[in-house]
């Protein structure tokens, strides 16, 4: 129930336009919220980020738009009603009634919401109506999709139709701390999906009739649709290579199960000798999660981890962040075949390279890729999939050719405006993008009419430290400014095409990434050669401008 509560040590509300406060709230056992002032009225907002917990207080304020960026992840929210205005988080921010009385302050709220520091999104629903909105594929592009959908408005049925057998989770989780439990990296609880009247079900697509609009699944089921979400994610790539495909404990890794064979494999005494075949984020990740207590060996064709994306400058500090977690890298390597053990010839023993460097491997996990998982709709003569597997859409994501189809997430190749984009056809295999074309296909559905509305990607990753990145390059980049220190892993590294920024990443130097994020969104992130001669993005303003 909902009462007043003082704040700790504030007699006035004496903000000033754009500051943000973190203030304790008494007789609340670790109770915080965040004051924010915009123009003459000041909010009181949950005051941390409800994605993964960072303090709001850090994060980066829009004031013209009243959108408060976290510093971690980029998840962005409305400081005027709470609600999201970018993924990642899922959970709107709870706001608070604030009073100045008597030479004191005070909010009014109820003490579970104050410490929980979020409110739930208001998605029950008793479905009504002719309109059947089918989902297919159950992760983050899903449930961005469903919830946005009841958030909206929508009354109509909604099935999620999901290869794997758990409720969408924190794929996240997976390569970065290697989490085989579902009940800490699913989003949801069952209860919540059946008080939304949202539909879970674990079965594989089989085809899709788009005359009749039908998905038929494997189990014999068909489900009727007035507007089909396309959202069935990537599968990792495989190695054609000898002994790859016939070997025991060479690892995929995508799901759950995935994880919990690789934790086997490991055992708890762990000592084991492990090849990572590839250097890109997913084998970065998974070979700095398994560092510990075991020998690492990461294998990459390029000279430094990641370079394509980050360059080698970038990706040496990477590297030597690893390095000092005792994971051993052959980079420049090219990988000939995998060998079994001496004792058990199903069983990989050994990773050959081209080189004749033999490494010894009591498991090897592949990291070289992930396809788009279109595989349903390969022999469809109804729609045409990109050379790559994936889908073109428009900037709602509808599917070409198909309006009452869309494609979001890691199959989805959809025209970019950010900087440098100039509506490049790309395909992003990010969390952050595939809840975010979730959320513009949902608000397409509930809406058409209303244009839909652009975000800058982010993405993060656990590589020694914490990496921010922000932007995308489909027409590449071609110079690079590094600022900070970096031989202390302490950077931002500003990636430009010609004079203008496309991407930006960030170790140990919160809120860069957020605060270059928005400055790409609203088209005034500063000149390459500016930053080159030391300007410092958190030092210039965020006025009002065009969004992108």
């Amino acid at each position: 129930m909902a009462q007043e509560y003082k704040l700790r040590g504030l007699s006035t509300l004496d903000l000033s336009h754009g500051e943000k406060r973190e203030v304790e709230v008494e007789g609340i056992e670790n109770g915080k919220i965040l004051l924010v002032k915009i123009g003459d009225k000041t909010h009181a907002l949950s005051s941390n980020c409800t994605h993964y917990g960072a303090p709001l207080k850090l994060g980066v304020l829009t004031p013209s738009e009243a959108r408060l960026t976290c510093a971690w992840h980029g998840a962005c929210f409305n400081v005027e009603t709470g609600d999201i205005e970018d993924a990642p988080a899922l959970d709107p921010l709870a706001k608070f009634d604030v009073v100045e009385r008597g030479g004191a302050v005070y909010i009014k709220g109820d003490e579970a919401t104050i410490q929980s520091s979020r409110r739930q999104p208001q998605v029950k629903c008793s479905t009504q109506g002719q309109e059947k909105v089918v989902i297919v594929g159950g992760g983050s592009g899903a449930i961005a999709t469903s919830q946005s959908l009841r958030e909206q408005g929508f009354k109509g049925p909604i099935t999620i139709i999901s290869a794997e057998s758990y409720l969408p989770i924190d794929r996240t989780k997976l390569s970065k701390a290697l989490i085989a439990d579902k009940s800490k990296v699913e989003w949801r609880s069952q209860d919540w999906f059946d008080s939304a009247s949202i539909l879970t079900v674990s079965d594989h697509v089989k085809n899709i009739d788009f005359n009749s609009k039908t998905v038929a699944t494997t189990s014999g089921k068909s489900y009727q649709y007035t507007k089909l979400i396309l959202s069935s994610g990537g599968v990792p790539k495989a190695l054609p290579l000898p002994g790859f495909k016939d070997l025991s404990k060479i690892f995929l890794l995508r799901t759950i199960p995935d994880v919990q064979a690789i934790l086997s494999a490991v055992g708890e005494k762990k000592g084991k000798n492990i090849a990572v075949i590839g250097s890109s984020f997913i084998g970065m990740e998974v070979a700095n999660a398994l560092s510990a207590n075991n020998s690492v060996t990461v294998v990459g064709m390029e000279s430094a981890p990641l370079e394509r994306v980050m360059g080698k400058e970038v990706g040496k500090i990477f590297q030597s962040l690893l390095t000092k977690n005792g994971v051993k890298f052959h980079m420049s390597a090219s990988v000939d075949s995998a060998k079994p053990s001496d004792s058990d010839k199903t069983t990989v023993g050994s990773v050959s390279l081209k080189d004749g460097t033999s490494l010894p491997a009591d498991l090897v996990v592949l990291g070289v890729g992930v396809a788009p998982a279109t595989e349903y709709l390969k022999d469809n003569d109804s729609i045409q999939l990109e050379k790559d597997g994936s889908i073109r859409t428009n900037e709602s994501f509808q599917v070409e050719g198909h309006p009452d189809v869309y494609a979001i997430g890691d199959i989805a190749t959809y025209p970019y405006y950010g900087p440098g984009g100039n509506g490049s056809l790309t395909r992003i295999e990010h969390w952050n993008v595939a809840q975010n074309s979730g959320r513009t296909a949902a608000a397409s559905i509930v809406k058409p009419s209303v244009a839909p509305k652009r975000f800058i990607p982010v993405f993060w990753s656990a590589l020694g430290s914490q990496l921010r990145y922000c932007g995308n390059t489909p027409n590449g980049w071609d110079d690079l400014v590094l600022q900070g220190k970096p031989d202390e892993a302490k950077f931002a590294a500003f990636y430009g095409k010609g004079e203008t920024v496309v991407a930006v990443a960030s170790m140990q130097m919160d809120p860069v990434m957020s605060q270059s994020a928005e400055l790409m969104r609203l088209e005034k992130m500063p000149r390459l050669s500016d930053l080159r001669r030391g300007q410092n993005v958190l030092e210039v303003e965020l006025p009002a401008g065009p969004k992108i």
